[in-house]
């Protein structure tokens, strides 16, 4: 019992590290790192081969590339329960297509902080498959060409269009972001709707402040301001809305960077059965890139992660889509800097208030 005692411990002590900037990666990552010994944590979680093994590596530290997919539908394409979908309040399972609405590059040095910058996902930016469009179009584009190509060649079975569809995409939006960053990416970890809804409800929730109070029905915000417990529906409201706040996209950016603040300082109080909760998520909704070695990447983290928006020039209207307007060598040059800033002053334990 000691020595178990002590394993759990040691899940809280690498989880309240990480400041959780890698999202699931992360919480199998610290699972991994204690729970080694006694459970085969990589059993049964989904692994892709999108990023080949000739492809370019960091010289310097690594980069994960983290994805959050708006389907509303599992890892085979098919619709979720209609319970589910009831306390996610996020419409019907034909909704959301595949866009990476959420993009975040973990850059984790050789030593120092790491740091997680959000790409506002709708950036208008040269896509890996030809022409420009929205950053966050990348995947969901690939995935169409690729499944019309198998199906011209006879393919017709749901579930393999869909794994290689998706597939696709994971190529196509992993080149797109290494592209516009000039970065290259290490691993990829991608996650859907589903996946924010169970890590909030496998916690009991997430604590998290407003300055402001917010209704939105289209993303079923409907809170009050100041400091507020929320559910695992209500939390997947929380990190959806964009319309009602003051910036927007950028807004949400900030929301989501919020609730990864949120799911740490819950973590930092679990007991065993919240950390075993988080494996079984993963294992449902999460999917890996092939070469991640979790043990491994536990072992390695930083003490601190530092979050940060990469910069936009400003909205504009093309085509009839509202697009942000980037300058690329801007871009590149904040990746550099936060790359290599200076650690920042100790966090505060409190929990900052946003839009």
């Amino acid at each position: 019992m000691q020595a178990r005692g002590a394993c759990h411990r040691t899940v809280f002590l690498v989880l309240s590290r990480t400041a959780l900037a890698a999202l699931s990666a992360i919480v199998l990552a610290a699972s991994a790192f204690a729970w080694s010994t006694v459970s085969t944590i990589s059993t049964g979680v989904e692994r892709s081969y999108a990023i080949t093994d000739d492809a370019p590596r960091s010289e310097s530290g690594r980069n994960v590339l983290v994805m959050g997919l708006t389907t509303r539908l599992d890892l085979h394409g098919e619709p979720l329960p209609d319970d589910v979908l009831r306390r996610m309040q996020a419409g019907e399972s034909d909704r959301g297509g595949y866009n990476a609405n959420t993009l975040i590059l973990l850059h984790i040095p050789d030593s120092g902080p790491a740091v997680a910058m959000s790409v506002p996902r709708d950036n208008l930016v040269p896509l890996s498959s030809g022409g420009e469009g929205k950053i966050k179009e990348a995947y969901g584009r690939a995935k169409i060409v690729e499944e019309d190509r198998l199906r011209v060649a006879g393919t017709h079975d749901k579930r393999e269009l869909e794994r290689a569809g998706r597939e696709a995409g994971r190529r196509a939006q992993v080149r797109t972001v290494s592209t516009f960053l000039n970065q290259p990416i290490d691993h990829l970890v991608e996650i859907s709707l589903i996946g924010f809804f169970h890590i909030a409800e496998g916690l009991g929730g997430v604590d998290v402040c407003l300055r402001h109070a917010t209704k939105d029905p289209l993303s079923g915000a409907d809170f009050p301001a100041g400091p507020q417990h929320l559910d695992a529906g209500q939390a997947l409201s929380f990190v959806r809305q964009r319309h009602g706040l003051k910036d927007g996209d950028l807004g949400r950016t900030r929301r989501q960077q919020a609730f990864l603040s949120a799911v740490t300082k819950r973590l930092r109080g679990a007991d065993v059965t919240a950390v075993q909760a988080m494996i079984d998520m993963a294992k449902q909704d999460v999917v890996l890139d092939a070469r991640f070695d979790l043990v491994e990447f536990a072992g390695n983290l930083p003490a601190e992660v530092r979050f940060d928006t990469l910069p936009i020039e400003g909205g504009a209207h093309l085509g009839g889509l509202d697009v942000n307007k980037v300058d690329q060598d801007e871009v590149r040059a904040k990746v550099t800097e936060l790359a290599t800033a200076p650690p920042p002053p100790p966090p505060d334990d409190g929990i900052p208030c946003v839009d």
